[in-house]
C-alpha cells in the first residue's frame, strides 16, 4: 500500500466520485443489474445515507482523488446487534495492493468500537474476488438474507462474529 493513499469519513463533496467508482467497478465485472445498488438511488447520495445514527462511510483518497470506499450501516430488521458491511469498492487501479482489506478491516473495527456484535453482507457471484476475501477474514455463508437492504439482486449473504 502505497503512503499516500488517506482514509477518512465520508464527505459531501465525495458524492459523485464514489457513485463513479461503485457504478464503473459493478459494470467492469458484469454486476450493474437491476436489484442491487448500481439502481439504488441512494448511491448518489450516499453523504446523506451516512448521516444515519449507527452508521459510518470510509473513503480512500490518492493525491486527493476518490479511489474506494466501504461502510457500515443499521440495516432495517437485522438481528440485534448486527449492522450490514455496505458498499466496498476501489478503482481497479487501486486493487491487489490490501485497499479493500484495509477498508474492510478499518468498517469493521469501527462497527465493534461502537457496539454491534456481528457484521452482515450481501454479495453476487459476479464479484468473487471480494467474496473470498470475506471467507478469509472470517465471514460465514448465510442459507438466505437477513434484514430488508432492498438488494434482492444479491444471491450470497455472509455473516462474522465480532
Amino acid at each position: 500500500m502505497q503512503e499516500a493513499i488517506q482514509i477518512r469519513a465520508i464527505a459531501p463533496e465525495d458524492n459523485r466520485a464514489l457513485a463513479q467508482v461503485i457504478r464503473t467497478a459493478l459494470a467492469e465485472f458484469g454486476a450493474n443489474k437491476p436489484g442491487t445498488v448500481y439502481f439504488d438511488p441512494t448511491t448518489d447520495a450516499l453523504y446523506e445515507l451516512f448521516r444515519t445514527p449507527g452508521s459510518i462511510y470510509f473513503v480512500a483518497l490518492d493525491a486527493n482523488q476518490v479511489i474506494g470506499g466501504c461502510g457500515i450501516f443499521p440495516t432495517e430488521n437485522l438481528p440485534e446487534g448486527t449492522c450490514e458491511l455496505v458498499k466496498l469498492y476501489v478503482n481497479q487501479s487501486a486493487r491487489g495492493k490490501g485497499l479493500g482489506k484495509l477498508l474492510l478491516e478499518k468498517s469493521m473495527h469501527w462497527a465493534k468500537i461502537n457496539g454491534y456484535t456481528q457484521v452482515y453482507l450481501e454479495s453476487m457471484p459476479e464479484l468473487s474476488k471480494a467474496v473470498s476475501i470475506y471467507e478469509k477474514l472470517g465471514f460465514k455463508n448465510l442459507p438466505g438474507p437477513l434484514g430488508n437492504s432492498g438488494h434482492d439482486g444479491c444471491d450470497i449473504w455472509m455473516l462474522k462474529t465480532l
